[in-house]
């Protein structure tokens, strides 16, 4: 088990900083930091709908796994100390 709790927070640790860096590529959609910062200009010549949608389902699966790791880590900690 210890093996599995290794590599489960391995994967956790990795899938976390890619969710950050992907959810920052993300385009602002209006009133938020990056139109404070200029990103507003930016934004409307940046990426095209096509690659939005790409950016969006990586971040899903990035999420979903990042959540089933999770879970996963929860249950063996829960078996681990016989709650």
């Amino acid at each position: 088990m210890d093996i599995l709790r290794i590599a489960l927070q391995v994967v956790l640790v990795l899938t976390s900083g890619f969710l950050i860096l992907l959810i920052l590529l993300h385009k602002g959609k209006g009133g938020g930091l990056s139109d404070m910062f200029g990103g507003g200009v930016s934004s409307s010549v940046g990426s095209s709908g096509v690659a939005e949608r790409n950016l969006n389902r990586i971040t899903v699966g990035f999420a979903l796994v990042w959540f089933v790791v999770v879970v996963l880590l929860g249950l063996i900690t829960k078996v681990d100390t016989g709650i």
